[in-house]
């Protein structure tokens, strides 16, 4: 019994053997390739839905990688954005302010035997009765009243009171503000005033004289309060009343009081005071 087991299976693996090369032959001739296409089918179906499988775990685990990178240099780009908008800020804050201290530069420079201080703009009054700013230089800088207050533009006003270290500035749009003025080209001459819209209204004009829409308005020097040939503001209209001995125009100033941040402070020059003729003339 157990000789013919063995046989048995000494048999079962020739026959084994015969088959399976049998079937190499086969196949490699291309006989077997109907049965072979049949029996690939379901295991290519198999195969490729475990292979999709793979795919979209492998998929989701670079997707999320990818995500979490793009998140973080998202992150990175937003930082860098925000530290170059402060720097483009900055940038343009101190090409505005070499703008405007160029122009002072620019004035001072034409204008001769004159002494400025420049002073920043600390507070701004116009909303009220009274139109003033403030600025971060007092008497310990040798401002005193009275001292005219210019841009690169032209006129701003002049200093009212004075501490040790700030002044108040009196503008030219205000009420009580009153300058000696005359037009450049035609050299006539009119007081200028400030009005409670912040306008300028030259008064005082001789009926005969011309004034021109576009004439451009200039310190007179008459009354000692300021030098003159300083630019105040162009000539936008002009009326006549009747019955009338003057006739009237009205001023553009050349700065924009509401954007106002540099000034000039005319240390060396020092109002003239004519109270004492006037009072002589009054005691006479």
């Amino acid at each position: 019994m157990v000789r013919d087991w063995r046989s048995n299976r000494v048999l079962f693996l020739f026959v084994s053997l015969f088959f399976c090369f049998g079937l190499m032959i086969f196949s490699q001739t291309g006989l077997l390739a109907p049965v072979e296409n049949l029996a690939a089918a379901p295991l290519n179906l198999v195969s490729g839905f475990f292979n999709n499988i793979t795919l979209s775990l492998v998929g989701g685990v670079t997707d999320l990688s990818e995500l979490q990178t793009l998140r973080e240099r998202n992150a990175n780009l937003e930082e860098a954005l925000a530290q170059f908008q402060t720097e483009l800020v900055e940038l343009r804050e101190i090409a505005s302010d070499y703008e405007r201290l160029t122009l002072l530069l620019d004035y001072t420079t034409r204008v001769e035997n004159q002494e400025f201080v420049t002073a920043d703009v600390v507070n701004v009054d116009q909303t009220g009765l009274r139109r003033t700013i403030i600025v971060n230089r007092g008497a310990r800088d040798g401002v005193a009243v009275g001292m005219p207050v210019i841009s690169g533009q032209g006129l701003i006003g002049r200093v009212l009171d004075v501490s040790a270290n700030a002044s108040r500035v009196l503008l030219i749009t205000d009420r009580d503000s009153a300058i000696s003025a005359r037009l450049q080209t035609s050299r006539v001459q009119g007081s200028l005033r400030g009005q409670l819209s912040g306008n300028l209204r030259m008064t005082m004009i001789p009926l005969g004289d011309v004034v021109q829409v576009g004439d451009l308005v200039i310190t007179s020097g008459l009354g000692g309060n300021f030098p003159p040939d300083i630019p105040i503001g162009i000539v936008t209209s002009t009326q006549q009343f009747e019955f009338e001995l003057f006739q009237e125009a009205e001023v553009t100033s050349l700065n924009n009081f509401d954007t106002l941040e540099f000034v000039l402070v005319m240390t060396s020059f020092e109002p003239i005071d004519l109270s004492v003729f006037e009072e002589q003339e009054a005691e006479n």
